[in-house]
């Protein structure tokens, strides 16, 4: 009996099924279930032009002659014998000196009327333009990841260099250079300004023969101290000079002339009383004399602004109140505060104070007024701090319309306290 494998030509019947992949844009092939090729599109030998003719040629060994991983090659045959079908998304294979990527697809093939039809048909698809575009893609993304880590670092960086400037810097002066409203290039300024200078009494004799350490505690404590109590009363710290200390007011802030006055007269009057506080702790750590220290406060026309050459740079005051605070110090005796009669006129109404001799200062031509500032009066605010050391704690309440509150607070952190006693006790 004839069948239509009989009745029609071999090579006919492959040429019709293979003729859907004469013209096609992929690399095609066709072969038994032996895997050896029978037939190959134009594309396939285009496409791999060291192959020659691979007519009869194994496919997996066609496949290890384009460079295909052994693992790869493998993989083909294992996947094509369990599931009938393989798929590898990437083949790498050079061709003439330059890397293309290709995609193989390959299925078992079934029919029933002619068995020369049963065997594989798969295509290499080229994908190597979108590879390509993926290594582009992939590139620009670790670019991204690196400037992103470089900048990240370089904000650290940053950060670490803004907090070591910090130190060198009063707040406000820091601020206004971090918030862009200061430049090195704008000029100098004239201002109003209150001006505080103070020095420690005698303190080259107190330092001398006294051990590094205790001596650096010494001055640090001191310096630290002062400095959260100018930053607190808003003063801008313009420089330490050894133990000496010039703080100003009214720039790059001000609250006004008077209400400036006022905040650097109350900073002059708390560091004063904060110095007698720090005795017991000093005294704690062998620094048995006291120290004494002398203030002299101003107010006047200055020159405030970046001064220095393009090397560095200091934001500092300039001008007659400025000597003329730091000679109001020098003529203070110990432990007291001297204001000028422009300070004093300002807080005539609030200040405490003890009208002085006329004082003929170095570098100035005719007698100057001065006072000796005892007390701030408490303001409508009452706002007056108060501050109690004791033997372990020191409480400070800055305003004292709050002592009922404190005291309420202070009962709350004795029970607290209670809980951690020693069962012994």
């Amino acid at each position: 009996m004839l069948t239509p494998e009989h009745m029609f030509n071999r090579e006919s019947v492959l040429d019709m099924s293979f003729f859907n992949f004469r013209n096609a844009v992929t690399a095609c092939y066709f072969a038994d279930r032996d895997l050896r090729i029978l037939k190959v599109n134009s594309n396939f030998t285009s496409f791999f032009p060291v192959l020659g003719n691979v007519k009869s040629a194994y496919f997996p060994d066609v496949l290890a002659q384009l460079g295909v991983a052994p693992d790869q090659a493998e993989a083909y045959k294992r996947q094509l014998s369990e599931t009938g079908r393989v798929l590898i998304p990437h083949i790498a294979i050079t061709i003439d000196g330059s890397e293309r990527v290709f995609a193989l697809l390959s299925t078992i093939t079934h029919d029933e009327t002619f068995s020369y039809l049963n065997g594989v048909q798969g295509q290499f698809v080229d994908r190597t333009a979108e590879w390509k575009l993926g290594l582009e893609r992939q590139r620009l993304l670790e670019e991204r990841v690196k400037d992103r880590d470089l900048i990240e670092e370089k904000t650290r960086e940053l950060q670490r260099v803004a907090d070591r400037l910090a130190k060198y810097l009063s707040p406000q002066i820091y601020g206004s250079i971090f918030s862009g409203k200061s430049q090195a290039a704008d000029p100098p300024m004239r201002k109003n300004l209150t001006i505080f200078f103070s020095d420690i009494e005698g303190f080259t004799d107190i330092s001398d023969g006294m051990e590094p350490e205790r001596l650096s505690f010494l001055i640090n404590t001191y310096l630290s101290e002062m400095a959260d109590i100018a930053i607190e009363f808003g003063g801008t710290i313009d420089k330490f000079m050894g133990d000496a200390i010039l703080v100003f007011f009214g720039d790059p802030e001000t609250s006004g002339d008077r209400e400036d006055a006022l905040r650097c007269a109350r900073m002059a009057l708390r560091m004063r009383e904060r110095v007698n506080e720090l005795e017991a702790l000093w005294s704690e750590n062998g620094i048995a004399r006291p120290l004494k220290v002398r203030m002299g406060i101003t107010t006047g026309y200055c020159t405030v602004g970046n001064f220095g050459s393009e090397h560095r740079l200091e934001y500092t005051v300039l001008g007659s109140p400025v000597n003329l605070a730091a000679r109001l110090q020098t003529a203070a005796t110990p432990d007291t505060i001297l204001i000028s009669d422009s300070t004093y006129t300002l807080l005539r109404d609030v200040a405490g104070c003890q009208r002085m001799d006329d004082m003929m200062l170095k570098g100035f031509a005719r007698p100057i007024g001065c006072y000796r500032l005892d007390h701030i009066a408490a303001d409508d605010k009452g706002r007056t701090p108060m501050t109690r050391v004791g033997k372990h704690v020191a409480v400070s309440i800055p305003d004292r319309r709050k002592i009922r509150e404190a005291i309420i607070e202070l009962r709350r952190i004795e029970q607290e306290l209670e809980q951690h006693l020693p069962k012994s006790l």
